[in-house]
């Protein structure tokens, strides 16, 4: 299940607010300028899936997404708690980092943690599949798949070459709850 909770930046233990229904956090994330929309993601693929199987699945939701949104490039992260670099690939998105354009992802399978740090608020948002968040460029945030992860998310941008971080070098990240292992990833392993 879909999830936000909101914490003071100072208060890492307790959040402020949680919501689990898609427009309470459809709403709290709007109110920052948080794109989150719930889709359809009803084309068979799983986490290890590759990114040609991804991309041929939801082929019209991409190309309706580039042309609306005029995106320049799409890949494809899919991983399942087996993946040889998945304590690379993890340490990679942990820590605080912006992009120079929004960061715009749609999870078809399993599940991932977006975190945002925005206005002295962090914003603690459990995607699962279905969801579509997207981030504004410049904003500081961090993703967790957690040390089992478990996930098929489709990435678009509108830099050609693209994923590209900016980390701001603070450790934030460090003091907020980690994601925890999809209830799936042990049977996928």
């Amino acid at each position: 299940m879909s999830r936000l909770r909101i914490f003071d930046e100072t208060r890492p233990q307790t959040p402020l607010a949680e919501y689990a229904s898609h427009p309470d956090i459809t709403r709290e994330l709007g109110r920052v300028g948080v794109r989150f929309e719930q889709w359809a993601a009803n084309q068979p693929v799983a986490p290890g899936a590759s990114q040609d199987e991804v991309i041929a699945a939801y082929h019209d939701d991409i190309d309706r997404l580039m042309r609306e949104e005029g995106y320049q490039s799409v890949d494809v992260i899919s991983l399942k708690p087996d993946h040889p670099e998945r304590a690379t690939l993890r340490r990679k998105f942990l820590s605080e980092h912006t992009h120079s354009e929004d960061e715009v992802r749609f999870f078809v399978a399993g599940a991932g943690q977006f975190t945002l740090h925005i206005d002295g608020k962090v914003y603690d948002v459990l995607c699962e599949a279905g969801d579509l968040i997207g981030v504004p460029d410049g904003t500081r945030h961090w993703f967790d798949m957690s040390e089992s992860p478990y996930f098929v998310a489709i990435r678009l941008f509108t830099n050609k070459d693209g994923w590209v971080a900016n980390f701001t070098g603070e450790d934030i990240a460090d003091r907020f709850p980690r994601m925890t292992p999809h209830p799936a990833a042990a049977s996928a392993s």
